[in-house]
Protein backbone atom coordinates (compact mmCIF):
# COMPACT_ATOMS: atom_id res chain seq x y z
CA UNK A 1 0.00 0.00 0.00
CA UNK A 2 1.14 3.80 -0.74
CA UNK A 3 2.58 5.90 2.26
CA UNK A 4 -0.02 8.14 3.85
CA UNK A 5 0.32 11.50 1.88
CA UNK A 6 -0.43 14.56 3.93
CA UNK A 7 -3.40 16.09 2.54
CA UNK A 8 -4.07 18.83 5.13
CA UNK A 9 -1.77 21.55 4.01
CA UNK A 10 -3.99 24.87 2.32
CA UNK A 11 -3.16 24.42 -1.01
CA UNK A 12 -2.02 28.45 -3.38
CA UNK A 13 -5.84 28.08 -5.14
CA UNK A 14 -8.73 25.61 -5.64
CA UNK A 15 -8.32 23.63 -7.97
CA UNK A 16 -10.54 23.82 -11.65
CA UNK A 17 -13.87 22.61 -10.95
CA UNK A 18 -13.43 19.78 -13.31
CA UNK A 19 -10.27 18.34 -11.45
CA UNK A 20 -12.80 17.37 -8.60
CA UNK A 21 -12.75 13.59 -8.61
CA UNK A 22 -16.02 11.94 -8.99
CA UNK A 23 -17.93 8.71 -8.61
CA UNK A 24 -20.65 7.81 -10.93
CA UNK A 25 -24.09 8.55 -9.71
CA UNK A 26 -25.89 5.78 -7.77
CA UNK A 27 -23.01 5.12 -5.17
CA UNK A 28 -23.39 5.31 -1.61
CA UNK A 29 -24.04 9.31 -0.19
CA UNK A 30 -21.02 8.73 1.70
CA UNK A 31 -18.71 6.17 0.51
CA UNK A 32 -15.20 5.72 2.67
CA UNK A 33 -12.58 3.68 1.13
CA UNK A 34 -9.30 2.52 2.89
CA UNK A 35 -9.42 5.42 4.88
CA UNK A 36 -5.87 6.32 7.07
CA UNK A 37 -4.74 8.75 9.31
CA UNK A 38 -1.64 8.63 10.73
CA UNK A 39 -0.16 11.34 13.31
CA UNK A 40 3.88 11.61 13.29
CA UNK A 41 4.84 12.17 16.87
CA UNK A 42 8.38 12.40 18.40
CA UNK A 43 7.73 8.99 19.88
CA UNK A 44 6.97 7.18 16.67
CA UNK A 45 3.44 7.40 13.83
CA UNK A 46 0.10 7.10 15.96
CA UNK A 47 -2.04 5.17 13.57
CA UNK A 48 -5.23 6.36 14.94
CA UNK A 49 -7.05 5.07 12.09
CA UNK A 50 -5.43 2.03 9.77
CA UNK A 51 -7.30 1.43 6.58
CA UNK A 52 -11.17 1.30 7.39
CA UNK A 53 -14.20 1.30 4.43
CA UNK A 54 -18.09 1.95 4.88
CA UNK A 55 -20.72 3.01 3.12
CA UNK A 56 -23.37 5.34 3.71
CA UNK A 57 -26.93 5.92 2.25
CA UNK A 58 -29.37 9.36 2.57
CA UNK A 59 -31.98 8.15 5.21
CA UNK A 60 -29.60 5.93 7.22
CA UNK A 61 -27.88 5.82 10.34
CA UNK A 62 -24.41 4.04 11.05
CA UNK A 63 -23.39 3.85 14.14
CA UNK A 64 -19.36 3.40 14.66
CA UNK A 65 -18.19 2.15 18.11
CA UNK A 66 -15.41 1.04 20.35
CA UNK A 67 -13.86 1.99 23.48
CA UNK A 68 -11.68 5.54 23.74
CA UNK A 69 -8.70 5.36 21.28
CA UNK A 70 -10.35 3.07 18.55
CA UNK A 71 -9.91 5.73 16.23
CA UNK A 72 -13.74 6.80 16.00
CA UNK A 73 -13.28 10.67 16.76
CA UNK A 74 -10.74 10.73 14.34
CA UNK A 75 -12.65 9.05 11.43
CA UNK A 76 -15.71 11.40 12.16
CA UNK A 77 -12.87 14.83 11.88
CA UNK A 78 -11.91 13.42 9.26
CA UNK A 79 -14.84 13.23 7.64
CA UNK A 80 -15.56 16.66 8.07
CA UNK A 81 -12.06 18.43 7.39
CA UNK A 82 -11.27 19.25 10.80
CA UNK A 83 -7.46 18.25 11.64
CA UNK A 84 -5.47 21.52 11.98
CA UNK A 85 -3.16 21.74 9.20
CA UNK A 86 0.27 19.85 8.63
CA UNK A 87 -0.31 17.78 11.84
CA UNK A 88 -1.96 14.96 10.30
CA UNK A 89 -1.61 12.68 7.39
CA UNK A 90 -4.28 11.05 5.53
CA UNK A 91 -5.02 8.93 2.32
CA UNK A 92 -7.56 6.65 1.07
CA UNK A 93 -10.70 8.35 -0.13
CA UNK A 94 -14.05 10.08 1.54
CA UNK A 95 -16.61 10.62 -1.07
CA UNK A 96 -19.16 12.79 -0.51
CA UNK A 97 -22.16 12.78 -3.39
CA UNK A 98 -19.02 11.81 -5.73
CA UNK A 99 -16.60 14.57 -4.66
CA UNK A 100 -13.28 13.40 -2.79
CA UNK A 101 -13.08 15.32 0.32
CA UNK A 102 -9.16 13.84 0.60
CA UNK A 103 -8.38 15.64 -2.60
CA UNK A 104 -10.20 18.31 -2.68
CA UNK A 105 -8.97 21.87 -1.03
CA UNK A 106 -9.61 22.65 2.10
CA UNK A 107 -11.69 25.57 0.90
CA UNK A 108 -13.74 23.39 -1.15
CA UNK A 109 -14.27 21.27 2.35
CA UNK A 110 -15.09 24.00 4.45
CA UNK A 111 -17.75 25.23 2.17
CA UNK A 112 -19.28 21.90 2.35
CA UNK A 113 -19.31 22.39 6.32
CA UNK A 114 -22.38 23.64 7.68
CA UNK A 115 -24.40 23.33 4.48
CA UNK A 116 -24.09 19.22 2.72
CA UNK A 117 -22.28 18.28 5.85
CA UNK A 118 -22.22 18.81 10.02
CA UNK A 119 -21.46 17.61 13.51
CA UNK A 120 -22.87 17.49 17.22
CA UNK A 121 -19.80 17.42 18.89
CA UNK A 122 -19.55 15.54 22.66
CA UNK A 123 -19.53 19.01 24.53
CA UNK A 124 -21.74 21.77 23.45
CA UNK A 125 -20.54 23.78 26.37
CA UNK A 126 -16.83 24.26 25.04
CA UNK A 127 -17.84 23.08 21.00
CA UNK A 128 -19.98 26.40 21.41
CA UNK A 129 -18.27 30.00 21.46
CA UNK A 130 -19.25 31.34 24.82
CA UNK A 131 -18.75 35.05 24.53
CA UNK A 132 -21.89 34.70 22.04
CA UNK A 133 -25.39 34.17 22.35
CA UNK A 134 -27.02 30.58 21.09
CA UNK A 135 -28.67 32.70 18.96
CA UNK A 136 -25.73 34.70 17.53
CA UNK A 137 -23.74 31.61 16.72
CA UNK A 138 -26.75 30.10 14.71
CA UNK A 139 -27.50 33.14 12.77
CA UNK A 140 -23.54 33.45 11.67
CA UNK A 141 -23.66 29.22 10.87
CA UNK A 142 -26.74 30.22 8.58
CA UNK A 143 -25.77 33.15 7.25
CA UNK A 144 -22.26 31.57 6.18
CA UNK A 145 -24.22 29.60 3.71
CA UNK A 146 -26.99 31.77 2.88
CA UNK A 147 -27.25 35.54 1.49
CA UNK A 148 -30.09 36.51 3.80
CA UNK A 149 -30.12 39.59 5.90
CA UNK A 150 -29.86 39.57 10.41
CA UNK A 151 -33.19 40.19 10.29
CA UNK A 152 -34.10 36.39 8.30
CA UNK A 153 -31.49 34.42 9.78
CA UNK A 154 -32.44 35.66 13.02
CA UNK A 155 -36.27 34.19 12.17
CA UNK A 156 -34.86 30.91 11.05
CA UNK A 157 -32.84 30.42 14.51
CA UNK A 158 -35.66 30.86 16.81
CA UNK A 159 -37.42 28.50 14.29
CA UNK A 160 -34.68 25.83 14.86
CA UNK A 161 -34.74 26.45 18.05
CA UNK A 162 -38.51 25.85 18.47
CA UNK A 163 -37.87 22.75 15.82
CA UNK A 164 -35.49 20.53 18.50
CA UNK A 165 -37.72 21.86 21.52
CA UNK A 166 -36.56 24.53 23.30
CA UNK A 167 -38.63 26.00 25.53
CA UNK A 168 -39.58 30.61 24.69
CA UNK A 169 -37.11 30.15 21.38
CA UNK A 170 -37.85 34.03 21.17
CA UNK A 171 -36.48 34.14 24.33
CA UNK A 172 -34.03 31.69 24.82
CA UNK A 173 -31.94 32.93 21.24
CA UNK A 174 -30.67 35.77 22.78
CA UNK A 175 -29.42 33.54 25.82
CA UNK A 176 -25.29 32.29 26.04
CA UNK A 177 -24.22 28.99 26.09
CA UNK A 178 -23.91 28.24 29.97
CA UNK A 179 -27.37 29.81 30.68
CA UNK A 180 -28.83 26.27 29.00
CA UNK A 181 -28.95 23.09 30.87
CA UNK A 182 -26.86 20.00 29.34
CA UNK A 183 -29.82 18.82 27.28
CA UNK A 184 -31.01 22.06 26.30
CA UNK A 185 -27.16 22.81 25.03
CA UNK A 186 -27.20 19.79 23.24
CA UNK A 187 -30.68 20.61 21.60
CA UNK A 188 -28.86 23.95 20.39
CA UNK A 189 -26.17 22.14 18.98
CA UNK A 190 -28.15 20.16 17.10
CA UNK A 191 -30.32 23.35 16.01
CA UNK A 192 -27.00 24.83 14.82
CA UNK A 193 -26.04 21.82 13.35
CA UNK A 194 -29.15 21.46 11.02
CA UNK A 195 -29.47 25.17 10.52
CA UNK A 196 -28.52 24.72 6.62
CA UNK A 197 -30.56 21.30 6.63
CA UNK A 198 -27.17 19.10 5.55
CA UNK A 199 -27.41 15.89 3.80
CA UNK A 200 -24.89 14.11 6.26
CA UNK A 201 -24.96 14.53 10.23
CA UNK A 202 -22.00 13.16 12.15
CA UNK A 203 -23.06 12.99 16.19
CA UNK A 204 -19.82 12.52 18.50
CA UNK A 205 -21.10 10.70 21.85
CA UNK A 206 -24.63 12.91 21.35
CA UNK A 207 -25.43 11.88 24.77
CA UNK A 208 -22.43 11.53 27.42
CA UNK A 209 -22.66 13.27 30.74
CA UNK A 210 -26.74 13.62 30.43
CA UNK A 211 -29.14 11.56 32.57
CA UNK A 212 -31.04 8.72 31.21
CA UNK A 213 -34.11 10.80 30.17
CA UNK A 214 -32.58 13.38 28.96
CA UNK A 215 -30.34 10.34 26.47
CA UNK A 216 -33.62 9.55 25.58
CA UNK A 217 -34.95 12.51 24.53
CA UNK A 218 -31.42 13.44 22.18
CA UNK A 219 -31.84 10.26 20.81
CA UNK A 220 -35.79 10.35 19.66
CA UNK A 221 -35.05 14.16 18.49
CA UNK A 222 -31.76 12.57 16.47
CA UNK A 223 -34.13 10.09 15.01
CA UNK A 224 -37.07 12.65 13.97
CA UNK A 225 -35.24 15.29 12.42
CA UNK A 226 -33.24 12.65 10.27
CA UNK A 227 -37.16 11.07 9.09
CA UNK A 228 -37.80 15.06 8.55
CA UNK A 229 -34.51 16.14 7.00
CA UNK A 230 -33.83 12.31 5.08
CA UNK A 231 -30.15 13.00 6.63
CA UNK A 232 -27.28 10.28 5.96
CA UNK A 233 -26.49 9.91 10.19
CA UNK A 234 -23.17 8.72 11.84
CA UNK A 235 -23.55 8.29 15.26
CA UNK A 236 -20.24 7.84 16.83
CA UNK A 237 -20.81 6.02 20.21
CA UNK A 238 -18.69 3.39 22.98
CA UNK A 239 -22.75 2.80 24.26
CA UNK A 240 -24.39 0.42 22.46
CA UNK A 241 -27.32 1.07 23.65
CA UNK A 242 -27.25 4.42 21.71
CA UNK A 243 -26.55 2.70 18.47
CA UNK A 244 -29.42 -0.17 19.03
CA UNK A 245 -32.05 2.64 19.57
CA UNK A 246 -30.82 4.16 16.17
CA UNK A 247 -28.62 2.40 13.82
CA UNK A 248 -29.61 0.50 10.75
CA UNK A 249 -26.05 -0.78 10.01
CA UNK A 250 -23.00 -0.75 12.91
CA UNK A 251 -19.56 -0.81 12.13
CA UNK A 252 -17.20 -2.01 15.20
CA UNK A 253 -13.86 0.01 15.96
CA UNK A 254 -10.18 -1.82 17.78
CA UNK A 255 -7.03 -0.27 17.52
CA UNK A 256 -7.79 2.17 14.57
CA UNK A 257 -9.33 -1.09 12.59
CA UNK A 258 -12.26 -2.59 11.70
CA UNK A 259 -13.12 -5.28 13.13
CA UNK A 260 -17.03 -6.20 12.46
CA UNK A 261 -19.12 -4.41 10.09
CA UNK A 262 -23.12 -5.49 9.45
CA UNK A 263 -26.69 -4.71 10.17
CA UNK A 264 -27.28 -3.78 13.87
CA UNK A 265 -29.97 -6.87 13.99
CA UNK A 266 -26.82 -9.14 13.38
CA UNK A 267 -24.54 -7.51 14.69
CA UNK A 268 -26.74 -7.91 18.87
CA UNK A 269 -28.22 -10.81 17.27
CA UNK A 270 -25.52 -13.11 15.67
CA UNK A 271 -21.73 -11.30 16.71
CA UNK A 272 -19.08 -12.78 15.32
CA UNK A 273 -16.15 -11.09 16.33
CA UNK A 274 -14.66 -11.87 19.77
CA UNK A 275 -14.14 -7.86 20.69
CA UNK A 276 -18.02 -7.42 19.68
CA UNK A 277 -18.38 -10.21 22.15
CA UNK A 278 -16.81 -8.37 24.96
CA UNK A 279 -18.65 -5.02 24.14
CA UNK A 280 -21.77 -7.16 24.62
CA UNK A 281 -21.01 -8.62 27.66
CA UNK A 282 -19.63 -5.22 29.53
CA UNK A 283 -22.84 -3.88 28.57
CA UNK A 284 -25.37 -2.99 31.53
CA UNK A 285 -28.84 -4.72 30.94
CA UNK A 286 -31.66 -3.73 33.06
CA UNK A 287 -33.24 -7.67 32.98
CA UNK A 288 -30.14 -9.10 34.42
CA UNK A 289 -29.73 -9.73 38.17
CA UNK A 290 -28.71 -7.08 40.51
CA UNK A 291 -25.89 -9.59 41.97
CA UNK A 292 -25.09 -10.01 38.05
CA UNK A 293 -21.36 -9.20 37.55
CA UNK A 294 -20.80 -7.04 34.08
CA UNK A 295 -18.28 -9.41 31.78
CA UNK A 296 -14.99 -7.23 31.15
CA UNK A 297 -12.59 -7.42 28.93
CA UNK A 298 -9.40 -8.31 30.06
CA UNK A 299 -5.76 -6.40 29.12
CA UNK A 300 -5.88 -3.30 27.84
CA UNK A 301 -6.15 -1.70 24.08
CA UNK A 302 -2.58 -1.69 22.59
CA UNK A 303 -0.07 1.38 21.75
CA UNK A 304 -1.24 3.05 18.71
CA UNK A 305 2.41 3.61 17.93
CA UNK A 306 3.41 -0.44 18.55
CA UNK A 307 0.17 -2.05 17.22
CA UNK A 308 0.77 -6.17 17.63
CA UNK A 309 1.81 -7.26 14.27
CA UNK A 310 -1.13 -9.88 13.61
CA UNK A 311 -4.51 -9.48 15.41
CA UNK A 312 -4.39 -6.41 17.17
CA UNK A 313 -7.10 -7.75 19.98
CA UNK A 314 -4.91 -11.17 19.79
CA UNK A 315 -3.24 -10.37 23.37
CA UNK A 316 -6.85 -9.71 25.10
CA UNK A 317 -8.82 -12.39 23.13
CA UNK A 318 -9.62 -15.70 24.92
CA UNK A 319 -9.66 -17.63 21.55
CA UNK A 320 -6.71 -16.73 20.54
CA UNK A 321 -5.10 -20.34 21.15
CA UNK A 322 -7.44 -21.93 18.72
CA UNK A 323 -5.86 -20.27 15.75
CA UNK A 324 -2.37 -21.84 15.37
CA UNK A 325 -0.81 -18.73 15.72
CA UNK A 326 -1.87 -17.04 12.98
CA UNK A 327 -3.36 -14.39 15.07
CA UNK A 328 0.39 -13.38 16.05
CA UNK A 329 1.81 -13.37 12.58
CA UNK A 330 -0.93 -12.29 10.16
CA UNK A 331 -3.33 -9.40 10.50
CA UNK A 332 -7.15 -10.76 9.51
CA UNK A 333 -8.79 -9.41 6.16
CA UNK A 334 -12.22 -8.16 6.92
CA UNK A 335 -14.43 -10.80 5.17
CA UNK A 336 -17.84 -11.74 4.49
CA UNK A 337 -19.17 -14.16 6.33
CA UNK A 338 -22.48 -14.18 5.01
CA UNK A 339 -25.66 -12.07 4.10
CA UNK A 340 -22.85 -8.87 4.23
CA UNK A 341 -22.11 -9.94 7.67
CA UNK A 342 -18.02 -8.80 7.42
CA UNK A 343 -15.40 -10.22 10.60
CA UNK A 344 -12.04 -9.51 10.66
CA UNK A 345 -10.96 -13.01 12.96
CA UNK A 346 -8.81 -15.90 12.04
CA UNK A 347 -10.95 -18.11 13.92
CA UNK A 348 -12.81 -20.66 11.81
CA UNK A 349 -16.35 -20.74 11.06
CA UNK A 350 -16.86 -23.81 13.26
CA UNK A 351 -15.00 -22.31 16.04
CA UNK A 352 -16.43 -19.25 16.39
CA UNK A 353 -19.51 -20.68 16.01
CA UNK A 354 -19.11 -23.33 18.90
CA UNK A 355 -17.94 -20.13 21.14
CA UNK A 356 -20.51 -18.02 20.44
CA UNK A 357 -23.17 -20.57 21.32
CA UNK A 358 -22.01 -22.76 24.23
CA UNK A 359 -19.76 -19.82 25.62
CA UNK A 360 -20.93 -16.36 24.77
CA UNK A 361 -24.73 -16.61 24.10
CA UNK A 362 -25.47 -18.42 27.53
CA UNK A 363 -24.37 -15.08 29.22
CA UNK A 364 -25.35 -12.72 27.73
Amino acid sequence: MTEPQDVTEPQDQAPPQDTVQRIPRGEAFLDVRDLKVHFPTDDGLVKSVDGISFKLERGKTLGIVGESGSGKSVTSLSIMGLHPPGVAKISGEIFLDGQDLVSSSREEVRLLRGKRMAMIFQDPLSAMHPFYTVGQQIIEAYRVHNEVSKQVARKHAIEMLDRVGIPQPDRRVDAYPHQFSGGMRQRAMIAMALSCDPDLLIADEPTTALDVTVQAQILDLIRDLQREFNSAVIIITHDLGVVAELADDIQVMYAGRAVEYSTAEDIFDRPQHPYTWGLLGSMPRIDRERSERLIPIKGTPPSLINVPKGCAFNPRCNYAHLNGGASETDRPELLDVGDGHMVACHLSPKNRQQAWETDIKPKL
